[in-house]
């Protein structure tokens, strides 16, 4: 979702190479090494991630081997010519106590396998790497794949009904603002941590009602429901929203409020027939 969104943006003015995992195993350091010597780049952008959060719960090792010792890998492939690497962590690695926003020092307790694998890959990168850029973000969905505003409309035109949390809060993405933002990053020659999300915060409630509401769909019911109903496998931190003003100060670019994002999204989506 995120690596497709990567190559569109910035192969208008750079050069760019996209690697899959039917290209290399990012769980081996051998295939990682031998990426980068084949490639020689001036910069590797990390979009690779097991992002199944539930999942991971029952996949320690899987989330593992991709999210904290791939990053390794990647950084100690990186680290004999000195190549920057730019890698995408979460807001998963907070546990949501706080009622502002999260800043980027502060400290990361991670409430499930998912984050505590993201957390570990932000550690080794860290330690393998000295050029770095390292961008949390947050309720990511995109052209490709899977993602929650997809989900929704499937579950609405099938269910007719829906229950969804409303004691959980974060800020939608939309993964094209988060690719321009990245080349904005690069552009610039930042380094060091980031938080970069869309403007604003919501509930997955307040998500949903929107997604629908733009979707012109107004026959559905939906009802809040606390995550203790939900009884999911990985508990989620309850604020989850990410403070972005090192970006804004740093850039000077703003990113628009999820909203119009998320409006902007669905009208390309549905002029293309993609939802």
């Amino acid at each position: 979702m995120l690596g497709s969104e990567l190559l569109l943006r910035l192969s208008v003015r750079h050069e760019v190479t996209g690697k899959d995992i039917d290209d290399f195993d990012i769980a081996s350091e051998e295939d990682c090494r031998r990426v980068v010597t084949e490639m020689e780049p001036d910069v590797v952008i990390n979009a690779a991630a097991y992002t199944d959060v539930d999942g991971s719960e029952n996949a320690r090792e899987l989330c593992f081997a991709v999210n904290a010792y791939g990053v390794r890998n990647v950084a100690l492939a990186c680290r004999p010519g000195r190549i920057k690497i730019v890698h995408f962590s979460t807001d998963y690695i907070f546990d949501g106590t706080k009622e502002t926003p999260y800043r980027e020092e502060d400290v990361c307790r991670p409430l499930n396998v998912y984050g505590e694998a993201k957390l570990a890959g932000e550690q080794n990168l860290q330690r393998y790497s000295e050029h770095y850029l390292l961008i949390r973000t947050a309720w990511l969905y995109g052209k490709q794949g899977k993602n929650f505003v997809k989900t929704i409309l499937a579950r609405a035109r099938e269910v007719g009904r829906l229950e969804i949390v409303n004691d959980q809060k974060g800020s939608p993405t939309y993964a094209q603002d988060l690719a321009a933002a990245v080349e904005v990053l690069l552009t610039g020659r930042h380094a060091g941590v980031f938080h970069v999300t869309n403007r604003g915060s919501c509930s997955w409630y307040e998500f949903t009602l929107k997604i629908l509401a733009y979707a012109g769909i107004s026959d559905v019911p939906v009802m809040p429901i606390s995550s203790g109903q939900l009884k999911r496998p990985a508990a989620r931190p309850t604020n989850s929203t990410l403070n972005c003003s090192r970006f804004i100060e740093a850039t000077g670019k703003t990113i628009r409020f999820w909203q119009l994002a998320l409006q902007d999204y669905m009208a390309r989506e549905q002029m293309t027939g993609g939802i």
